[in-house]
């Protein structure tokens, strides 16, 4: 119930960024006068809509995107009309597509079609959908940073450990009579360490952080030394200890196990976890950073994917860091919900992290100047704008808007490209999930 629980937040909270992405067209593009026929949200058949003036308003059965439909999205061809017969596949097709949009054009509409836009309109328009999943996120990481705060691991106890680990009771449990059969005490429960005790010290090292604590311990298996906690009700307690011996298989740096073993030393405590707040100017160097790291992603996206369409059907596990769809993220979100060790806060704090790292990754991707993605019309109406200041510049006649339907066989296959790849992530998603 908790997973179903999960999966539902993440998919309203995707819909609603995508409906606001949507309304980042839509409000600047009828301020200017600009006819908008249809907002959806969503692809493929209507599943409910209402027409109010101008705008059919609507919700189709797969929410994998949404879109405004905007007249005259494409300028007449500034070399007038063309003659089908001497034009090439490509050609013809780019002039199909052109016709169609002009068609639904009436006289006393073209003052109302989007080619007609100052550039500065242009790029208000077209911008403002990843703008706004600019905004979300930006809300989204305050409230999970700042509001909630990040669990940071603290030197305060939360649990302890009864039995020092062993192949037969890996977890240490004790057995119903309190006793470890077959092994032996821990430290920690030897001398009566309980959880929100608070270490001090470790065989003189001091403990500020829970790392300390492995330093301390790391090469005395064996030995006898001094323990300093702060208990719960805020006595100071040293006792001495006899520090337990656990083995562990040694891995390379890249995570391969190489078959040999060490012993470290073993206290036998779990450490708490607190949230810490963030200021909140704090947050911008935050989403820099998670920024240029979505960049980097979505350079390696492509190899990433076929890289995963080919580990499909073998054996080998799935990489930890690679691409995930949104049927992979909402499973995740599932067992962040359903997870029942987890504090509530905790799990509305991952929520709400995940859904700003989508709505800031949707920015970055949509900010690809490549047709037909805004970035696509951003870059194009740059273009016109460049090309009429420099025609200002030569006092030479400012040219028309540029004839973006040119760039339409790009546009047809950069969305063959990106259907390809979210079909291979999300049947990797269904075949080999992510967990979390």
């Amino acid at each position: 119930m908790l997973t179903l629980l999960g999966i539902l937040i993440f998919a309203i909270g995707l819909l609603a960024s995508i409906a606001l992405h949507e309304i980042g067209h839509l409000a600047p593009a009828k301020k200017f006068g600009v006819k908008v026929p249809q907002y959806m949200v969503g692809f493929g058949p209507t599943l409910w809509s209402r027409k109010k003036g101008d705008t059919e308003y609507g919700i189709k059965a797969i929410p994998l995107g949404g879109y405004i439909r905007m007249i005259g999205m494409f300028p007449p061809n500034p070399k007038g009309v063309q003659d089908r017969e001497q034009l090439g596949r490509i050609g013809l097709m780019i002039e199909s597509a052109r016709d169609e949009v002009l068609s639904e054009i009436s006289p006393e509409e073209e003052s109302r079609t989007f080619y007609k836009l100052s550039v500065p309109k242009k790029l208000t328009v077209m911008f403002g959908g990843p703008f706004m999943n600019l905004v979300i996120a930006t809300i989204l990481f305050t409230i999970s940073l700042s509001v909630i705060g990040r669990p940071e691991v603290t030197t305060t106890v939360s649990e302890v450990v009864a039995c020092v680990p062993t192949s037969a009771n890996p977890n240490g449990i004790a057995s119903t009579s309190g006793t470890c059969d077959g092994g032996s005490q821990t430290p920690a429960s030897e001398i009566g360490l309980a959880a929100g005790d608070k270490l001090i010290s470790v065989n003189g090292l001091e403990i500020n952080s829970w790392e300390d604590l492995g330093t301390a311990l790391s090469n005395q298996a064996g030995k006898v030394v001094p323990v300093t906690y702060l208990t719960a009700a805020g006595a100071s307690v040293t006792k001495n200890i006899t520090v337990a011996g656990i083995e562990s298989e040694v891995f390379t740096d890249t995570g391969e196990p190489t078959g040999e073993f060490s012993t470290r030393g073993f206290l036998g405590v779990s450490p708490s976890f607190e949230l810490v707040q963030s200021p909140i100017a704090e947050v911008p160097g935050f989403m820099t950073s998670v920024t240029a790291s979505s960049v980097s992603a979505l350079f390696e996206f492509p190899a990433r994917v076929f890289g995963l369409a080919g580990e499909l059907f073998t054996d080998s596990p799935r990489d930890p860091e690679g691409p995930v769809s949104v049927v992979g993220i909402g499973r995740i979100s599932g067992q962040i919900t359903s997870s029942e060790t987890v504090p509530t806060i905790y799990k509305v704090g991952d929520l709400i992290t995940l859904l700003a790292s989508v709505n800031l990754f949707l920015f970055v991707f949509n900010m690809v100047p490549v047709l037909p993605l805004d970035g696509g019309h951003i870059a194009g109406a740059l273009y016109e704008g460049a090309r009429r200041q420099i025609a200002r510049v030569r006092r030479k006649p400012i040219p028309g808007p540029v004839d973006t339907a040119k760039m339409l066989p790009i546009a047809y296959a950069m969305s063959l490209v990106l259907l390809v790849m979210s079909a291979i992530v999300i049947l990797a998603d269904f075949i080999k999930p992510m967990s979390f």
